[in-house]
């Protein structure tokens, strides 16, 4: 139901506003992590933005790297819309098979589902009619909830009976979206 209410405002938003850009973060995308987002008007100085980060990577150096991300954001633009500074304001999803940061020199993994809540600040340049470029940095709060593994053997290392929790507040979101606009 969530879902279905996400993407209804967001075509209500594109039919009903004039500006709709489709983006793509160039330093993720350089990294073969592919961060693509949408983001449309929807008031004077508001927009809304959707966006998806995915590492399909099943494995780098035999370590799971493997997640995705969900990111619906309110921006507020301090000038107008489309340029100069903004913040933004998210809740999002993620999916993860995937060594936590803490864990990087052990044969320890964790694979599970989380929600996210966060900030984004950003400043957005318009290069002419059609392109734009948006530079931004957020982070937040992410709850996870997982199963942790050995890499190799695939066996428990921890002794949750369901799912093992962690939360932590960290910087998830950055980079140069190069942005293309529709309308």
């Amino acid at each position: 139901m969530k879902k279905l209410l996400v993407i209804a405002i967001l075509i209500f938003s594109i039919h009903s506003q004039s500006q709709t850009y489709v983006k793509v973060n160039a330093l993720t995308t350089m990294l073969a992590i592919p961060n693509v987002g949408i983001e449309t008007s929807i008031g004077k100085k508001s927009t809304f933005q959707f966006d998806i980060l995915a590492s399909p990577w099943k494995s780098i150096a035999g370590k799971p790297r493997e997640f995705y991300t969900f990111t619906p954001e309110y921006r507020y633009h301090f000038k107008e819309k489309y340029n100069g500074f903004y913040v933004g304001a998210h809740i999002g999803a993620s999916i993860f098979n995937f060594q936590k940061w803490n864990y990087l020199n052990t044969d320890k993994y964790e694979k599970g589902v989380g929600y996210f809540i966060g900030a984004t600040i950003g400043y957005q340049t318009k290069i002419n009619d059609k392109f734009m470029l948006d530079c931004f940095l957020g982070g937040g709060w992410h709850q996870g909830f997982y199963k942790g593994y050995y890499i190799g053997t695939n066996e428990r290392y921890e002794t949750a009976v369901k799912y093992n929790k962690s939360g932590e507040w960290i910087p998830y979101r950055g980079g140069v979206m190069v942005s293309y606009k529709l309308n």
